[in-house]
Parts: C-alpha cells; structure tokens; sequence
C-alpha cells in the first residue's frame, strides 16, 4: 500500500516511553507525579514532532522488564525514561531491570546525573541510575532511569545556571539528540531556552 505524507510522517516521528515505577501510585494510594513532570518538561523543551507513550507499574521487577522489551520492541519508542525505584530499597529495582533488557550500557548519562544531583544533597551518591541501548534486528532506544520528584527530573534534564543565565552543570537532554543520531533514530531538535542540545558540527542539519 503506499503511504501518504502523513502516514510517512507518523511512521517517522519521534516516539518517546515514559515509564513510572511505583507500588503506591500504581495501586491509586496517590497520584503520579513523575509523569506529567516528564510530559510538561519535553512540551517545553522539544520543538520536534513527537509521541509520548505512557506506562505506570509497580516496583516488580518482570512488569518493569516487559514494558521496557514492549516500548522499543513493540511500541517503536526511540527513547525511553523511566522514573522511580533507583535507590538502595529491597523494592528498587529499575536498574536492575533496565540492564537486564540492554543491549549495552551508556554510563556517562548515570554519572551525570549523580554530579547534578549532589550539588543539593549527599544522598545522591545512594541513586543508582542507569542508562543503554536495546537493539533489535532493525529498532533501537535510548532508555534512561530518572529521579522520581519533579524537581529533580527537570534538573537532571535540564542542568543547572547560575544567577545570570550560564550553564554551570551540563543536563544530560543535550547529549539525548545525537545520541538517538547514532542509534538511528530520528533527528531531534530543542529550545535552546530550555535545553540545547550539542552536535559536532559535521552531524547538525541546516536549517531551511
């Protein structure tokens, strides 16, 4: 069947999985926050056409596995974070469960994130983020752990600026573009407001 430009366009587009890990919010004891942060944060900062697929589970680690394989394998998500169950808790398992699924491991985004977070609290060292790659025989995701309070998952992102507006610590979104480059997936761009995202010269398009 031949495809229109639209259907070109949906096949084409940015698909994103944000993944919250929670038994509380799960079971309704409270309501989720760490998705409508992520969803307000990539409105404000993605100016690309793009998707978000949703999920909200349980700290189980199999569930926690098979959204993730169901995501990028089924869902043709080309980005994946989650949020929640990171730290040293017998119930945190994400790390775990991301790193069960992954192709191979990407653990410079997992240490950025710590140097973000321990300019505010010791405790950041307890986080243990991760972030890979899974792979298929013609898919791949970027799938990233993230922090669980709002807060946090802004300035993981986003980075840190001092009083006038200069970046004093890099977020982790500005590598997330050329990343999903070299993966294969589609050509991402930001506000540079919010986030700019860093290319080497040879891999930024022009514009028209």
């Amino acid at each position: 069947m031949r495809m229109t430009p639209t259907s070109i366009d949906q096949v084409n587009m940015l698909r994103i999985g944000l993944v919250s890990i929670s038994d509380r919010a799960s079971s309704g004891t409270y309501q989720d926050l760490g998705i409508p942060a992520l969803q307000d944060w990539l409105i404000s900062c993605l100016t690309s056409p793009h998707q978000l697929v949703t999920r909200l589970i349980p700290d189980e680690r199999a569930q926690i596995e098979q959204t993730l394989i169901d995501l990028v394998d089924n869902q043709r998500c080309h980005l994946v974070f989650t949020t929640g169950g990171t730290g040293p808790a017998r119930r945190d398992v994400t790390p775990e469960a991301t790193l069960a699924i992954a192709s191979k491991e990407m653990p410079g985004f997992g240490e950025q994130m710590r140097q973000i977070s321990l300019r505010f609290v010791p405790t950041a060292l307890l986080s243990r983020q991760v972030a890979v790659i899974r792979e298929t025989i013609d898919h791949a995701a970027l799938i990233l752990n993230l922090p669980g309070q709002p807060k946090s998952i802004r300035e993981t992102l986003e980075g840190l600026r001092d009083e006038t507006g200069n970046s004093v610590v890099a977020g982790i979104f500005s590598a997330i573009p050329y990343c999903v480059d070299l993966i294969g997936g589609p050509y991402m761009e930001t506000n540079s407001n919010v986030c700019k995202s860093f290319r080497p010269k040879s891999a930024v398009k022009n514009s028209i």
